[in-house]
């Protein structure tokens, strides 16, 4: 079991913790108060998880990562080893969170992200320089979207859905498209009532800037 497990542990039946990774044994996982970890979760043995952890089914957590408070993983979603999550990321169902890779406070992973850390796999010495992005305070990345080694998403931007993120985006950015390109800022995105109302009236006639849903 963790070395530290505090009061208000929910815990299925099916679930391992402290799971032994073949790079070599690890400390016990720290595993914060209040965790509730649904049932096929595995979390590997050397990890620091703070409070409030909560997995949905089948999900993997891999050693030598850090946790911060309040962290959701939801279903097939696996965080390979050495990432750094801050507070109150929410990383949705069947996403692929790469070794290295660091998502600040308050980032919301949508279903389907995918995340990569090697520029060139089997190139002989690439796997010396991993990297995931960097996803800032607050960003939010739609479904499906993959991120590529190295890139850098700014506090509270907008990845669309679908995009392929080759270059790094400014805060406050909303970016969409294979690959990435800015399309403006959230700022412009418009009073969401206003929007839906819009599409409902004028379906498909969107144009950025204006008070309907983005396209």
């Amino acid at each position: 079991m963790p070395e530290l497990v505090a009061e208000g542990l929910g815990i299925d039946d099916d679930v391992r913790l402290d799971y032994p990774s073949d790079r070599g044994p690890g400390e016990p996982t720290r595993l914060g108060a209040g965790a509730r970890l649904r049932s096929g979760t595995v979390i590997y043995a050397g990890s620091r998880i703070g409070a409030g952890l909560s997995t949905g089914h089948h999900v993997v957590i891999r050693e030598g990562n850090i946790l911060g408070d309040d962290v959701s993983v939801w279903t097939n979603s696996v965080i390979d080893y050495g990432c750094r999550i801050g507070d109150r990321v929410k990383i949705h169902s069947n996403c692929y969170v790469a070794q290295y890779t660091v998502i600040d406070d308050d980032a919301f992973l949508a279903p389907g992200v995918t995340i990569a850390n090697d520029l060139y796999p089997k190139v002989p010495g690439s796997r010396h320089y991993l990297s995931g992005p960097h996803i800032g305070a607050g960003a939010r990345i739609g479904v499906n979207v993959t991120l590529l080694p190295f890139v850098r998403i700014g506090a509270g931007a907008l990845i669309g859905s679908g995009a392929v993120v080759t270059r790094d985006i400014p805060a406050g950015a909303v970016a969409y498209g294979a690959p990435a390109r800015v399309a403006g800022t959230v700022a412009e995105l418009g009073d969401l009532p206003a929007r839906v109302s819009a599409d409902q009236e004028h379906p498909g006639t969107y144009r950025f800037g204006e008070p309907s849903a983005l396209r």
